[in-house]
């Protein structure tokens, strides 16, 4: 009981969670109805691309695509061709044995007579009206196109328009029946206006069927609308009317249910012809049952028909589908399976789906209830036992509800062939998991900052950080591990000091130490400790970084444009200039808690601390503010160095060679990139031993730059060495008594 009642809020706004879910299985609003079905169309992208097989399937009919392409364009010239040059093709279609042709095009105005051309021109004028007219009729191409169709099963297009001021063409009479005669009004798409073909073409004909796409709200083609209401009667689709004539049905037959607010309003359930009932949504729409991507249907250009190219057995027993893929005049769709989709092509998928209708995927009556269903479910289950569980036992359940939710939502795309809604059950297990968890986690993490604010002055934020979040990968015995070291201490700091009142001094401290901790722990470095003046950092824990050298550097600089910055500060206050040493080292360190049992400090111990520490008091020597080891330079391949020294320094017989940081290597300007190389030159000519070559470079460089004091060390060395016998074995090391 003690539990239920720590948790009863949560587990009551998980079942207020539940309820507004199950309110949007079947919203009313439009807006909220509009977006549902936004991302439910892009869900049923993914589970369609998901399921698809790799080649396309093959289809129990010959449906093929006639493509006015940019080859047939090539060779029988623009579009649109001469009507006698489209009955040529229908004729040679139906001598390869096609048994359907249907036109993914209109003819919507009559082709110009060439005998009127030349008449109007002010030829033929010693020819008798009876020749005029009789020459008139043998050219008239529309005529020559009606009667090719006349006799054979061609289904021409027609475009349905809203504006119905639109009004191009004649309509055949429609071979839709309703089964209901109180169907009046239906709920599919409705368009007043149209654009149809010619009388003559369209008296021939046998079939006509609209082309209209039905787009979802996002614009992609996912749904092929099969009827269209156009001024009170409906109309039947180019791939409707195409499967009537191929199986040889002089009707077609349209399922409704009136609406219970409306007698005269019906939904449209299902269209029937032959022996084949053809389930619809309530706007008479079907899923387009695709078989793959763009050209997953045989293509054959309307060229090489024209030419007879192809093996008539290709297109033997057939339907083709004309249309066209030549830029400019191109149908081009977006669609579930391609952003440039031809519109004949989808034609086509709907058409096989209509002769071999277990191809269609549908949403059942029971599609809400089955997801109401799933929605109360999860929302129960979820809000009860969730928030007595642990972080990772609610996401493991979490995880397995979704996979339950797209198992089953896939198992009955696959198997049964029903498509359901997805978002709301899915939504939901998201929400109510992804709330537990958050709730768990900003519990867990209040606690952790009531810790942190406790320790945070003492030990490193970093530090804490690990050890709250993952105890067991931080060791408080110590490990080695290869780190960064730095060593900064403020110049002449005695007589500094001497010269400031205690509090004055503190003060100065104060205003230092701030900005400088800040950019270290900017630069994801560590304060070891404050030594007076001193300040000791390192890079590489307890965080390991594979940069810690070229943070430790990039952090040197910030430290120095501090420095900079603050020195004008002091002065404006009256207090001393502050100058700065600092020194860098990389190696294998000891690292842990260390110290007592009344004091404990996160801190670095070693052989590669102490040269750290060396180099900082180098500085001094070389007259020079930062210096850094070999070892550090070497893993900072973005940053310019000059060559320093090679060095042994106390208590350490192997020499060192050391390197003051120039700048990121992106920062360089030509004069610093000639010095470097000059000074690169002049340090080889002296380990070289070749005194007079390195005299001459570093005296151009002294004179260049006569603030640099390594120049003149450099002079005053060779004079000395120039008098001394070297050993053999001599490198160019320096050693160094003093600390």
């Amino acid at each position: 009981m003690k539990k239920l009642t720590k948790h009863l809020n949560t587990i009551l706004l998980g079942l207020l969670i539940t309820s507004l879910f199950s309110m949007i299985v079947d919203p009313q609003i439009p807006a909220i109805k509009n977006s549902i079905e936004r991302i439910e169309g892009i869900i049923f992208d993914v589970r369609l691309n998901l399921t698809l097989p790799e080649t396309p399937r093959q289809g129990e009919h010959n449906i093929f695509i006639v493509d006015i392409d940019e080859k047939a364009l090539k060779e029988v010239g623009r579009w649109p061709w001469s009507r006698a040059t489209v009955k040529d093709m229908v004729l040679k279609l139906q001598d390869a044995g096609v048994v359907v042709v249907g036109f993914d095009v209109i003819f919507s105005e009559p082709e110009k007579n060439p005998v009127d051309t030349i008449v109007a021109a002010g030829g033929l004028q010693d020819a008798s009206p009876e020749y005029i007219a009789q020459l008139r009729y043998d050219l008239d191409a529309d005529r020559q196109m009606a009667e090719a169709i006349a006799d054979y099963d061609v289904v021409l297009g027609a475009l349905f328009q809203e504006d119905v001021s639109v009004d191009v063409g004649e309509l055949k009479d429609t071979p839709l029946v309703t089964l209901d005669p109180t169907a009046l009004r239906f709920t599919s798409m409705s368009l007043q206006g149209k654009v149809s073909n010619i009388p003559i073409l369209q008296e021939a004909a046998m079939g006509q069927g609209f082309f209209n796409s039905a787009p979802d709200l996002d614009g992609s083609i996912r749904r092929a609308a099969l009827v269209i209401e156009h001024k009170g009667i409906l109309y039947p689709s180019l791939a409707v009317e195409t499967a009537r004539l191929y199986t040889l049905s002089d009707t077609i037959s349209v399922e409704t249910v009136p609406l219970p607010q409306s007698k005269n309003l019906h939904n449209i359930i299902a269209i029937k012809f032959g022996k084949r009932r053809i389930p619809t949504d309530g706007n008479g729409r079907v899923l387009v049952p695709f078989r793959g991507g763009q050209k997953s249907f045989p293509y054959y250009s309307a060229a090489d028909i024209l030419a007879e190219r192809l093996d008539p057995e290709l297109m033997e027993g057939g339907i083709a589908l004309v249309g066209t893929s030549a830029v400019g005049i191109a149908d081009l769709r977006e669609t579930a399976v391609g952003l440039q989709y031809p519109g004949v092509e989808v034609h086509a998928n709907v058409l096989e789906g209509l002769l071999q209708s277990d191809l269609f995927f549908y949403r059942p009556e029971y599609a809400l209830g089955v997801t109401m269903a799933q929605v109360l479910v999860f929302g129960v289950l979820l809000s009860v036992f969730l928030p007595f569980l642990g972080p990772m036992t609610m996401a493991l359940l979490g995880a397995s509800s979704l996979a339950f939710v797209i198992s089953f939502n896939l198992f009955m795309w696959t198997n049964q062939q029903v498509e359901l809604p997805i978002i709301q059950p899915f939504a939901l297990v998201i929400v109510i998991t992804g709330y537990n968890i958050a709730r768990g986690f900003f519990s867990e993490q209040a606690n952790k900052q009531q810790i942190k604010s406790m320790f945070d002055q003492y030990v490193p934020p970093a530090h804490i950080d690990q050890m709250l979040n993952d105890p067991s990968a931080t060791s408080l015995k110590g490990e080695r591990r290869e780190m960064s070291v730095l060593f900064s201490d403020i110049r002449s700091f005695t007589s500094i000091s001497e010269k400031l009142s205690a509090n004055d001094l503190k003060d100065m401290l104060n205003e230092y130490f701030s900005p400088i901790t800040k950019s270290i722990f900017e630069h994801q470095g560590t304060i070891d400790k404050y030594v007076g003046d001193m300040v000791m950092a390192f890079w590489g824990a307890p965080i390991k970084s594979p940069t810690h050298a070229e943070d430790a550097v990039i952090g040197g600089f910030d430290m120095l444009a501090i420095t900079e910055r603050l020195r004008k500060e002091f002065v404006a206050k009256d207090w001393p200039e502050v100058k700065v040493g600092i020194g860098i080292n990389t190696g294998d360190m000891n690292v842990g808690d260390m110290g007592s049992e009344y004091r404990r400090s996160y801190t670095v111990l070693g052989d590669a601390v102490n040269l750290g520490s060396r180099l900082e008091g180098l500085t001094k020597f070389y007259g020079l503010e930062f210096l850094v080891s070999e070892f550090t330079k070497a893993q900072c391949p973005n940053i310019e160095f000059r060559p320093v020294d090679k060095v042994k320094v106390k208590g350490k017989d192997e020499a060192v060679a050391i390197f003051e940081p120039v700048c990121p290597k992106d920062k360089l300007d030509e004069v610093t990139t000639q010095e470097v190389a000059d000074l690169n030159s002049a340090y080889d000519d002296y380990l070289n031993q070749d005194w007079d070559a390195a005299t001459e470079k570093y005296g151009a460089l002294k004179q260049q730059f006569p603030e640099r004091y390594l120049y003149q060390l450099y002079l005053e060395r060779i004079e000395t060495l120039r008098h001394e016998e070297l050993p053999e074995n001599w490198d160019g090391s320096f050693t160094h008594t003093s600390k």
